[in-house]
């Protein structure tokens, strides 16, 4: 199955559905949010709540991790930018 990029008309409700990410529009788009927690240890312990979900959704981000701070960017590469795919993660992200 294809994964489709969103169409320009789904685009600015997507977004608003996930107020805490950011929008590059760049290169077909992409979403990103930078984390900060009290420490390394609850910050790897978020990412591998993450890598559960990812791995469910068959959707990885694309991540990195200094101490505390974890930042993630979704975009779905098939898609030649953002998808529906990448909406769903972050509302899973957010509910952690």
């Amino acid at each position: 199955m294809t994964i489709e990029r969103l169409p320009a008309g789904q685009l600015n409700a997507c977004l608003a559905s996930i107020p805490n990410w950011k929008y590059d529009p760049s290169a077909g788009g992409s979403i990103s949010r930078k984390l900060v927690f009290e420490d390394f240890t609850q910050a790897f312990a978020f990412m591998t709540r993450v890598a559960f979900l990812a791995h469910e959704a068959d959707h990885h981000p694309e991540w990195s991790n200094v101490y505390n701070k974890v930042e993630i960017t979704l975009r779905t590469h098939d898609a030649g930018g953002l998808s529906i795919k990448d909406i769903d993660l972050a509302k899973r992200i957010d509910q952690i």
